[in-house]
């Protein structure tokens, strides 16, 4: 597998390279975005959709750390290019869609940006509530819907979003966590909506519900909460997933409770 010096390798994305990764693997020479790839989950997945052949794009706001992990990828004899991004403002989710798809067919969309601030209800300001839904939710909204519109003309496309327990019906809810509640209540709603209108369209879409995940997240949430799962066990799920058709299940939300 070559590896990727920061620039684009427009004709690794644009063929299908018969010296390339297993071409039973649908990820396999596929471009795909990977938003949050700064940490947790989203590194993760970045790092194991690579390793799987896909050249990733990953998109984070901390461009230190979105660096780093293009160069752990790299490293392990992967592509990946950083395009540092707050998914939450519309002009950067355009630019950053416009220099992937300046380069190839975008073959797949793994949601995994977010943000947590606990504050107790009565203490939630407007600033914690919009930040919150600006990234969690509307950020997911205008990266699915740029990814929507290029996968398009292909006529196929896999989109994943990240959701969480909190936002599942009927599951244990813990105080100072309205905002993020009700911005992954709206990503499992919206993968639905994005699901019913890519059927025509050949893209599927589905959200995975993690609960106790070892990250910092978790850790700024609640840290007395024992973790079940490890980003890497989510990654995992994810590339699984992707390398799998997808639409028999799209518009699901699959909870994750454990990883025993």
């Amino acid at each position: 597998m070559s590896v990727s010096t920061g620039e684009w390798p427009v004709s690794e994305v644009a063929q299908r390279s018969p010296g390339g990764a297993s071409p039973a693997r649908w990820l396999a020479e596929r471009l795909a975005v990977v938003t949050g790839a700064s940490r947790g989950i989203g590194a993760a997945t970045a790092a194991a959709m690579a390793a799987a052949g896909a050249h990733v794009v990953l998109a984070a706001r901390d461009r230190e750390a979105l660096d780093g992990v293009a160069a752990r990828i790299k490293d392990a004899g992967g592509r990946a290019t950083s395009v540092p991004t707050d998914v939450s403002n519309e002009a950067a989710v355009q630019r950053l869609f416009a220099e992937v798809t300046a380069v190839g067919q975008v073959g797949a969309l793994v949601c995994a940006a977010g943000v947590l601030t606990p504050a107790r209800f009565t203490e939630t300001t407007s600033a914690m509530w919009d930040e919150t839904l600006g990234v969690n939710l509307t950020g997911t909204f205008l990266c699915c819907r740029a990814a929507f519109t290029a996968m398009v003309p292909a006529g196929e496309g896999r989109i994943v979003t990240i959701g969480s327990l909190s936002g599942v019906y009927a599951t244990e809810k813990f105080p100072g966590l309205a905002a993020y509640n009700v911005s992954k209540f709206g990503v499992i709603g919206l993968t639905e909506a994005i699901a019913v209108e890519g059927k025509e369209h050949g893209i599927s879409a589905i959200c995975l519900s993690p609960g106790a995940v070892d990250t910092e997240m978790l850790r700024r949430a609640n840290p007395a909460l024992r973790p079940g799962l490890t980003p890497d066990d989510v990654a995992e799920l994810i590339v699984a997933l992707l390398d799998r058709r997808l639409a028999p299940a799209s518009g699901a939300n699959i909870p994750l409770f454990s990883n025993a």
